[in-house]
C-alpha cells in the first residue's frame, strides 16, 4: 500500500490526483464485483470465492511494473480489486458461518486481525523490500504472498454454510440491511484513504526518514484491541462502539491536520489507529443483525462495497484537496468525513428508535382491540 503511491509519483510522474486514482483503482475494481460475489457466495459457497479471489490477486499483483505507465498500473490494480472482493467476501462469510450469533462481533474482530495485520505489517515489509530490491522486488514478493494464500485457501471447506432452498428467490444484489451501516462506514473510512495514500508522502515533508515507526504505531493498537478486547462491540453494543470509534478517528485526523510536525504525525497516528480498531467490527455486526441468516454473504458483499467506495472515491477526493490545500488539508477532509459519519449514525439510531416505538404502540393497540373483542364475545 505505501509503495504504490511512491511508485506512481516518483517513477511514473503522477500528481496528487493521479496518485489517488492509482491507489483507489483497486477499491473501485472491488466495488464493481462485491455485491455480485456476495450473491454467488450464498448460492454456491465460500470456497470458490476464496480460492479464485486469492489466485486473481496473486497474478495481478505480480504483474505490476511490467509496463511503466500509469494506465497499466491502474488497469492491473482494478483486476486486483476484483480478486480481493471475491476473496474477502468468501472468507468473511465463512468466519461468520462459524461464529455463534452472540459472539459474532468477537469473531469479526479476530478475523479482522488478518485484514488489519496485513494493512499494518505489509507496509513495513514493503518498505524494507523496496529499499533493498526496488519496486520490482515488492511486486514479486507481494505476488508470492498471494500464491501462499491460494495454497492455504485449498484447505477451506463449505461445511457450515446456511442451507439455501434452491427454489427460493436469489439473495438481493444490493442488500438493504447493509445500506445504512455502510454509509456510516463510507464516511468514517475516508480518513483511512487519506492516511493510506498520503502518509507515505507526508512523512518526508515533516522530516521523518523511515515510515516503519508510523506503521508500528498504527498496527500495535489495532492488534491489541482486536486480540485482547475483541468482545467490545458485543458488550457495548455496535452503535455505541461505532460512535466511540468515529469520535477517536476525528481526534486523530484533526491532530494530523493541525499539528504539522513529526510529533503530530505520531500522536495522530495512534488516535487514528484506536478509531480504526473498533469501527469496522461494530458496523459489521450492525449490518448482519438486520438480515436473515440465508443472506449473510449478500450483506457482507453490500457492506464491504462501502469500504471499497470509501477507499476508491476517498483517494480521489483527498487527492483533489491535497492538490489545492496540501497534505494537511487532505487529513482535515478525513476528520470532517468522520464527523459526518457520526451524524449519520445518530440519525439512523433515532429513526430506528422511532420505528421501534411505533411498532410497540401498534402491537399494544392490537392487543387491546383483541381483548375488547374477546370481552364482547
Amino acid at each position: 500500500m505505501p509503495v504504490v503511491p511512491q511508485y506512481a509519483k516518483r517513477i511514473l510522474g503522477g500528481g496528487s490526483v493521479e496518485v489517488g486514482v492509482a491507489v483507489g483503482a483497486l477499491f473501485l475494481g472491488a466495488v464493481l464485483l462485491r455485491p455480485y460475489v456476495g450473491r454467488l457466495g450464498d448460492r454456491f459457497g465460500r470456497r470458490f470465492l476464496i480460492i479464485g479471489g486469492a489466485a486473481t490477486v496473486a497474478i495481478s499483483v505480480g504483474c505490476y511494473g511490467l509496463v511503466a505507465s500509469l494506465p497499466f498500473l491502474i488497469g492491473t490494480r482494478i483486476l486486483t480489486g476484483l480478486g480481493e472482493a471475491a476473496f474477502f467476501v468468501g472468507a468473511a462469510a465463512l468466519i461468520t458461518d462459524l461464529a455463534p450469533i452472540a459472539r459474532r462481533g468477537e469473531a469479526i474482530s479476530y478475523w479482522s486481525i488478518a485484514v488489519y495485520g496485513g494493512l499494518a505489517l505489509g507496509p513495513i515489509i514493503g518498505e524494507t523490500v523496496r529499499e533493498s530490491e526496488g519496486y520490482g522486488g515488492v511486486w514479486i514478493a507481494a505476488g508470492g504472498v498471494g500464491v501462499v494464500a491460494v495454497l492455504l485457501s485449498c484447505f477451506t471447506k463449505d461445511v457450515t454454510r446456511p442451507e439455501v432452498d434452491v427454489g427460493a428467490p436469489s439473495p438481493p444484489i444490493i442488500n438493504r440491511a447493509a445500506i445504512a451501516p455502510g454509509l456510516v462506514l463510507f464516511s468514517g473510512l475516508i480518513a483511512l484513504a487519506a492516511f493510506t495514500v498520503f502518509i507515505p508522502l507526508y512523512a518526508g515533508e515533516v522530516g521523518l526518514e523511515s515510515l516503519n515507526i508510523v506503521y508500528i504505531l498504527y498496527a500495535a493498537p489495532v492488534l491489541i484491541i482486536r486480540v485482547f478486547f475483541a468482545g467490545i462491540p458485543d458488550r457495548l453494543g455496535p452503535n455505541l462502539a461505532a460512535a466511540l470509534a468515529l469520535i477517536v478517528t476525528t481526534v486523530g485526523m484533526t491532530t494530523l491536520a493541525a499539528w504539522g510536525t513529526i510529533s503530530g504525525l505520531l500522536v495522530g497516528t495512534v488516535f487514528f489507529s484506536l478509531g480504526s480498531a473498533l469501527l469496522y467490527p461494530a458496523l459489521f455486526v450492525l449490518a448482519l443483525s438486520r438480515a436473515p441468516e440465508t443472506e449473510r454473504a449478500s450483506v457482507i458483499g453490500t457492506f464491504s462495497s462501502f469500504f471499497d467506495l470509501s477507499q476508491g472515491l476517498g483517494s480521489i477526493l483527498v487527492g483533489v484537496v491535497v492538490l489545492g490545500a496540501g497534505y494537511q488539508g487532505g487529513f482535515a477532509v478525513g476528520a470532517i468525513s468522520a464527523v459526518i459519519g457520526l451524524a449519520l449514525l445518530v440519525a439512523r439510531n433515532k429513526k430506528s428508535s422511532a420505528a421501534t416505538r411505533i411498532a410497540a404502540h401498534t402491537s399494544a393497540s392490537e392487543i387491546e382491540l383483541l381483548s375488547s373483542e374477546h370481552s364482547g364475545l
